[in-house]
């Protein structure tokens, strides 16, 4: 079979998006040398090119296509780019997220990765004309597709409940992490230091600073217990000019007077991932809603004491424990936070609680189970 693949996320710093197409393509590649897979990008930049087939580990397959569809934007992606391929190439499958291209021939068979629908939960946090798209064109989007993946259970659950289809057409692939417990040296381990200017002793939280993820919560929880102390100083991992920021981040910094205390390192380069974790007293992860949640999975690999919203997704990966908070509590969080920052035996029974489920998830049994779907419509053709 020919597979398409839409691979635009891969070089995005989409965070947990861009680490599931691209851990998802690349295991897919080496598990499979019988179809032929066509991956399809936006751009010709030849430096993004050689990373995106560096990381994918190309060199040596042989079975695949990159292509550079160039588009000035998605909407001209879905409306001209993509159906000027379709009419042009035959493809058995092909596979993306939430949005589908506005012609795609009747034989082709789809699967579209839906990661969460928080925009139908939390309206109020996203903009109006993201919102609109949203509505017009995920519902097309899941009636066209012949199965929709979702990242966990609670993600299944919430697609049956807000577009009404049947659960069978759902498949649940979990979500993984492609971190490893690397023994670096102390130059390389202080050199990571230094290039995010992290503090001696923090708090952190990784992932991207949207309002659903509750970082506010997070500011206030922390200003309750800075004088208690001062010598753990909070940082916030994720890119402050990215698509729907939290303007209540910045308030919330500002009112609590926290400008020298609160540090805003940027977007953290995967290679750079476990040591920023390692070096961290407590990760917090306090969104209102989730599909998944990554970073917890990877914050867990790393042996790191983690804190998180009592929220299904992350119950899935964490199981039972001491690491929830109610979301909006500040409190509670307070308390909790103070607790792990002053008290080692704490910190390690959270993370050694938390190392026990890392070994739950896989990407590549996740890549078998989209393998099996993709082949699952070869066998249905031949019936």
């Amino acid at each position: 079979m020919k597979i398409a693949i839409d691979i635009r996320n891969i070089g995005k710093q989409r965070t947990g998006s861009e680490v599931v197409v691209l851990e998802l393509t690349k295991r897919l590649l080496a598990l499979d040398r019988e179809n032929d897979y066509l991956l399809l990008t936006d751009t010709d930049n030849s430096e993004v090119l050689a990373n995106i087939r560096r990381d994918l580990n190309l060199k040596d397959k042989k079975n695949f296509q990159l292509l550079s569809l160039k588009a000035k934007n998605k909407f001209v992606w879905s409306a001209w780019t993509m159906p000027k391929f379709f009419l042009k190439n035959k493809v058995d499958i092909f596979h993306t997220e939430y949005i589908l291209p506005l012609f795609i021939p009747k034989k082709t068979k789809v699967v579209t990765h839906i990661h969460d629908v928080s925009f139908k939960v939390y309206r109020e946090f996203i903009l109006k004309k993201d919102l609109i798209f949203l509505d017009i064109l995920i519902p097309r989007s899941i009636k066209r597709s012949d199965k929709i993946i979702a990242v966990s259970r609670f993600t299944k659950d919430e697609i049956v409940k807000y577009y009404k289809i049947e659960p069978e057409k759902i498949e649940v692939v979990f979500n993984s992490i492609n971190l490893e417990q690397e023994t670096v040296s102390d130059e390389h381990r202080q050199k990571i230091i230094e290039k995010y200017a992290l503090p001696e002793k923090f708090i952190l939280y990784l992932g991207t600073l949207q309002p659903r993820k509750n970082i506010p919560t997070l500011i206030e929880a922390y200003a309750k217990i800075r004088s208690r102390i001062p010598e753990v100083k909070l940082v916030l991992a994720g890119n402050p000019q990215a698509h729907n920021f939290d303007q209540k981040i910045s308030e919330a910094v500002k009112r609590n007077n926290l400008e020298k205390e609160v540090f805003f390192i940027g977007y953290v380069d995967t290679p750079d991932k476990a040591i920023v974790y390692q070096a961290t007293e407590v990760f917090v992860f306090p969104s209102f809603y989730e599909g998944f949640g990554i970073p917890v999975l990877e914050a867990i690999s790393q042996e790191v004491a983690v804190l998180v919203s009592d929220i299904g997704p992350h119950r899935e990966i964490l199981g039972e424990g001491n690491f929830y908070f109610p979301p909006g509590e500040v409190d509670i969080l307070a308390d909790k936070l103070y607790t792990v920052c002053v008290n080692q035996d704490e910190q390690k029974r959270l993370s050694r609680a938390g190392l026990e489920r890392v070994n739950l998830f896989s990407w590549e049994k996740s890549a078998q189970q989209m393998l099996n779907i993709f082949n699952s419509f070869n066998q249905k053709n031949s019936l």
